[in-house]
């Protein structure tokens, strides 16, 4: 497992980089933003081209990539609705970018492209790149040039995926809907019935009004990416890649995978085999239920957006250089230095929820929820759909139930869940509150 840098709410940014920002033109769009409801979708490979440390298994600690199994991908799209816009992205990596990073690709879409809004997720794959590195003292700079030189390319394609989505827009249908999958998820954590489950298949589809095509499909189900041996060290989406080719060979458009409460949860591959086999298996599964979709049809289309960063207490003590020295045996030191230096002030995720038409429901939290977190919300929140994605707008380690750190054991014990006990609660409190309210029923 790895670890984020940044802290502030507003990421700083330097003048100089402001004035570069609101020098580039305001891509517009084939679409008239004020008509209503629009979407588009692009794609950029986001593959390292150097060697680089690669994300997701402490063992590896500093060892640099060997090549490419299949290339890592940004897939985009942009949704507007009365001019309100809304960027989703779903990344072939193990987290979200950085705090800093988030900060510079969210300036830049907002000059760029009047993007106010935007979830920007990684699918968990334990075979990407490490993204937290920084061009400072400690934290990257001199040992680790060229993955830093790597982060500055990979905002740089989000960045453009992001653009070249809005600019695609058209007018779009949306459809949705959820189907239960078994046998293709398991809870890896719990040993105590009854253990909770998130066998929710979620699928938003947007279509073009023209001509029937495809435009993008959005895909959520919580599976850990952990299909391929840690000891390759090779760049891969693992079974998301080949998720993504079955459903546009057949749906067309770009297929975007967002990555579900899995926290708790890895893939069942038992009757499956490989991750190529597994996502191929999985994208037949949503083009089957891609052919029974709901319209959405609602009288007017709406968005909502709202967006917090929490404050928790940290059950680990950061300052303790014993820990410290710890950590950095376990994964390598400048790494370890990066969230650190996040972690000085408490453990502070960020809550991203979106609500589409006063139905469709997208929540974003920045780690590893375990799945009766998703479960309970979706319960509650009595919406239509509702699709919680993990590993958004940053990363803050993992995100138990109380009844899970009770419990103890990896994902749930303080080494990787440094939150304090109920801080998963707290936020997704919040974001059924915040639901309510758009919904005008608070």
């Amino acid at each position: 497992m790895s670890f984020s840098a940044g802290l502030l709410r507003k990421p700083c940014v330097g003048p100089t980089f402001l004035l570069l920002l609101f020098l580039l033109p305001v891509t517009k769009s084939k679409a008239d933003p004020s008509r209503g409801w629009t979407a588009g979708a692009a794609v950029r490979d986001v593959t390292p081209e150097k060697p680089v440390p690669m994300w997701g298994y402490g063992s590896r600690h500093a060892q640099l990539s060997e090549g490419t199994l299949d290339p890592l991908q940004a897939t985009a799209m942009v949704i507007a609705i009365e001019g309100r816009k809304l960027a989703i992205v779903g990344l072939d990596l193990g987290r979200s970018p950085s705090e800093a990073s988030l900060g510079r690709i969210r300036e830049a879409i907002a000059t760029r492209a009047g993007i106010e809004h935007s979830i920007i997720a990684g699918s968990h794959t334990h075979h990407g790149p490490v993204v937290e590195l920084s061009d400072r003292a400690g934290r990257g700079k001199g040992r680790f040039d060229d993955a830093i030189a790597y982060v500055a390319m990979m905002e740089d394609r989000i960045i453009e995926a992001i653009v070249e989505a809005d600019a695609n827009r058209v007018e779009a249908s949306l459809e949705y809907g959820a189907t239960e999958l078994t046998g293709y998820n398991r809870n890896r954590h719990s040993k105590i019935p009854p253990i909770p489950l998130d066998r929710s298949l979620q699928v938003l589809r947007f279509q073009d009004i023209s001509t029937g095509k495809t435009i993008g499909t959005l895909v959520n189900f919580a599976a850990h990416p952990t299909s391929i041996p840690e000891d390759r060290h090779l760049f891969s989406s693992d079974f998301v890649g080949a998720m993504r080719k079955e459903i546009e060979a057949t749906l067309g458009g770009q297929a975007i995978f967002l990555q579900g409460a899995s926290g708790d949860c890895s893939t069942d591959r038992s009757g499956h085999g490989d991750h190529v086999a597994f996502g191929k298996a999985l994208g037949r599964q949503v083009v089957q239920l891609a052919g029974n979709l709901t319209p959405s049809q609602p009288r007017r289309a709406s968005l909502e957006v709202r967006e917090e960063r929490f404050q928790f207490a940290s059950r680990t003590n950061f300052r303790n250089p014993v820990v410290i020295g710890a950590y950095s045996i376990a994964f390598f030191p400048e790494l370890v230095a990066t969230f650190v230096d996040e972690y000085q002030e408490g453990i502070r995720p960020r809550l991203t929820v979106a609500l589409i038409n006063q139905e469709i429901a997208l929540v974003a939290g920045s780690g590893e929820f375990f799945c009766q977190h998703a479960i309970s919300l979706r319960e509650r929140a009595r919406v239509k759909q509702l699709i919680f994605c993990g590993y958004a707008n940053g990363y803050h380690q993992y995100f138990p139930t109380i009844e899970a750190a009770a419990e103890g054991g990896y994902g749930a014990d303080t080494t990787v869940a440094p939150a304090e006990v109920g801080a998963g609660e707290t936020m997704m409190n919040t974001a059924l509150l915040w639901l309510y309210q758009m919904r005008k029923k608070l």
